[in-house]
């Protein structure tokens, strides 16, 4: 073991401190297990002088992150900058076309620009490896393109936000608003100072694409997603969604259908004897259906220094091993080319919150718009009496269409007696 992997760090933020202070202090262990030592040698950020909690003089520093991907005396690049665009895709593009293996946790790149990255990477003979990309310390890209390559997937979801995660899970137990958890989230540094990545769906979105092209083997489409955040939740709708047996989840959706692919990304009622309803706080869960194998489902901290820099770290220990995969499971120029699905053809069951009038007919009025679109109601909830005033009534529905639902409630809203845009949440069967 006298030789060493050198590698070299560009971001040296929550995550790049992580990974330097991980191999700190587990080098000798991690370089049991892959055959040689891993050392950093190299750094980039743009502050030089700040407090990481160790010394950056001891590897040799960097301004530039891309002359630093350049150099030959760097074996590997960790990119860990963050961003679809910018220096960051510089950083990446750089080492993969000198031939460099690289290893990200940049979720928009990949999701943005991973099939054009895959293509480069096999073309130069280079790795490129993004574990951490997907739900931190959980091993999200392992399982579906090592441990279930013997499936075929039909269907991977998931709880893609440790963020909402918590908003929702604290809503539900505290009965707060969404505005007020959002605040402590912020204070507790489990959000940003602005929030809208997270919990306007884009972050989960961006990690949905890439468990999509993983699990069917198709091009990285992120423009191709619905999406949807959880603004709109309220804490009457945790109520509500306790009171009819489910829990409020932002989730990841993606199916393989006959014709093509649905990839959305919204809230969601899941029954709260499902293991997903079970996984709260800033706790991550994957889960996907294979063909022989059934239902697999993991959980874990989905961000953070410690359980990121553990997945940034397994695959520079991949790579170290001599591992090269398909970046997506299959050659780049296999990649298929699936159709996106519209929305508008799901098939499903929904929660609805209205808020009327209270008076006589609202509810059969109601009753007969879904009945001339053909939408059965499962359940009806209505609590206490304020004639004349604003009253919430529940409805959750059996399965019906997105389509057949948005024109019945194009038509509620259009009632005198609806005072407030319909709540919709889609309730679903996991």
């Amino acid at each position: 073991m006298t030789n060493a992997l050198k590698i070299g760090v560009a971001g040296l933020g929550t995550v790049g401190g992580g990974v330097v202070q991980l191999l700190a202090a587990n080098g000798e262990t991690i370089a049991e297990r892959c055959g040689l030592p891993i050392r950093v040698v190299a750094v980039s950020a743009r502050d030089r002088d700040k407090d990481r909690g160790f010394d950056v003089s001891q590897f040799r520093w960097f301004d530039d992150a891309v002359a630093m991907a350049a150099d030959p005396e760097v074996d590997l690049v960790v990119e860990l900058i963050g961003g679809s665009e910018g220096v960051a895709k510089t950083v990446v593009e750089t080492a993969l076309s000198r031939g460099a293996p690289v290893v990200t946790a940049n979720k928009a790149l990949v999701a943005h620009h991973g099939a054009a990255l895959a293509r480069l990477a096999e073309d130069k003979g280079a790795a490129l490896a993004y574990e951490a990309a997907v739900a931190g310390g959980i091993p999200a890209i392992k399982l579906l393109r090592e441990g279930l390559a013997a499936n075929r997937i039909d269907r991977v979801h998931g709880i893609l936000n440790g963020t909402c995660n918590y908003i929702l899970s604290t809503m539900r137990e505290t009965g707060r608003e969404f505005d007020d958890v959002l605040a402590e989230a912020q204070a507790l540094g489990y959000a940003e100072a602005d929030p809208a990545f997270d919990v306007d769906g884009i972050d989960a979105a961006h990690k949905l694409a890439i468990l999509t092209a993983l699990a069917f083997g198709c091009q990285v489409d992120f423009d191709a997603l619905h999406v949807e955040g959880i603004r709109g939740v309220s804490a009457l709708d945790m109520q509500y969604a306790e009171e009819l047996g489910y829990r409020i989840k932002l989730l990841g959706i993606a199916e393989r259908r006959d014709g093509g692919v649905v990839q959305r990304v919204h809230p969601c009622m899941i029954a709260t004897d499902t293991p997903l309803a079970q996984v709260d706080g800033v706790f991550n869960a994957v889960a996907a259906q294979g063909d022989f194998v059934d239902r697999i489902v993991a959980e874990g901290r989905g961000a953070g220094a410690g359980p990121t820099a553990s997945s940034v770290v397994a695959d520079v220990v991949d790579l170290a091993r001599g591992l090269r995969l398909p970046v997506f499971g299959v050659p780049a120029k296999r990649l298929k080319q699936l159709p996106t699905l519209p929305m508008e053809d799901h098939v499903g069951a929904y929660y609805l919150r209205l808020m009327v009038v209270d008076r006589p007919g609202v509810i059969a009025n109601i009753a007969e718009v879904l009945r001339d679109e053909d939408i059965s109601v499962e359940a009806l909830l209505q609590r206490g009496r304020a004639p004349g005033e604003a009253v919430p009534v529940v409805i959750a529905t059996h399965e019906t269409t997105e389509a057949k639902l948005g024109r019945a409630l194009k038509q509620i809203s259009a009632q005198a007696t609806t005072l407030e845009t319909p709540q919709v949440i889609r309730i679903e069967s996991l």
